[in-house]
């Protein structure tokens, strides 16, 4: 029995890995190409002048270009950045066709291409709560440092995964800002004027528009007070609405870009919140979830 344990954990194990997919950095890749290449020394030469020079450069601004460590750290940054811009060209992912793409362009402009797509990444949200801190210089060039270092280091002889941790951030950074671009917009059509705090709670704003919205077709509501949200759930117990009516009628106020955002939450909401605003929950004990999980910062609270 015991034997037949280990043996099912271990082919578990190997199904699992078999979804990894795992390579080498893509400047390895065409380096090994460029190696199987006959007369490739003064080709061989170009590389690696630019890769120490560009080293150098990564070593005086982000490690330390007087220590070892810190050029290593650097010349990992090096690989993994050029393996990045690599990536993201539309070319064949062979060595071949990498190794033509670098030496057509030269190391230096493709790192540059790589060093973009980090850039670019950092400016999306990193998570869908704004702060006005968000734009001070100082968090803008550690955030892109973190994203640089967490993408880009590379280790020639091990397998790297960069590309791929790049491609996740960005379609989750991408997501948050739609979410933020949608909470901007209702912010913006707010029934009691456009809501100018800089601080802004994407998920938040939209959670509130959402559960104002079952009530019928009224007003965008992007931010609410405590006895607000209590109205709200007197007037729906009395009077249950079609909340499918009172979501459509949101939805044709609101452009179309932000319908899927929208369309989520009210989907997530529907047998969550909803039906507890609904039911005969005491109405302080839906207030206080409502202002843990889904209004947040965005809610009112009133103090008798």
């Amino acid at each position: 029995m015991r034997n037949q344990y280990s043996q099912q954990v271990n082919e578990n194990s190997a199904m699992q890995l078999a979804h990894i997919t795992t390579h080498p950095p893509h400047l390895v890749s065409a380096l090994e190409a460029l190696a199987r290449r006959a007369d490739n020394q003064e080709a061989a030469q170009t590389l690696l002048d630019e890769l120490s020079g560009i080293t150098v450069l990564v070593a005086k601004k982000f490690t330390n270009e007087r220590t070892a460590d810190g050029l290593l750290d650097a010349f990992h940054l090096t690989v993994g950045c050029i393996s990045l811009g690599i990536s993201q060209a539309n070319i064949p992912q062979d060595d071949d066709a990498q190794l033509s793409f670098l030496l057509h362009h030269g190391a230096e402009y493709v790192f540059q291409m790589g060093f973009r797509q980090i850039k670019e990444l950092s400016a999306l949200p990193f998570t869908a709560f704004v702060s006005e801190f968000d734009n001070d210089p100082f968090v803008q060039q550690r955030d892109i440092k973190v994203l640089f270092a967490e993408i880009c280091r590379a280790d020639p002889i091990s397998s790297w995964t960069g590309d791929e941790v790049y491609k996740r951030e960005l379609q989750e950074r991408q997501n948050n800002q739609k979410i933020v671009s949608c909470a901007k917009w209702l912010r913006q059509k707010h029934y009691a004027g456009p809501v100018k705090d800089p601080d802004l709670d994407a998920h938040a704003v939209i959670a509130i528009a959402v559960i104002f919205a079952i009530a019928g077709d009224g007003p965008i509501v992007a931010r609410a007070r405590q006895k607000d949200l209590e109205t709200l759930i007197q007037g729906v117990r009395k009077s249950p609405p079609d909340i499918d009516a009172g979501w459509d009628a949101l939805l044709k106020k609101v452009p179309s870009t932000y319908h899927p955002v929208l369309r989520e939450r009210m989907n997530e909401y529907r047998n969550t919140i909803v039906e507890k605003i609904l039911s005969n929950t005491g109405i302080k004990t839906v207030i206080t979830e409502l202002q843990n999980s889904y209004a947040g910062s965005e809610m009112e609270v009133d103090y008798d």
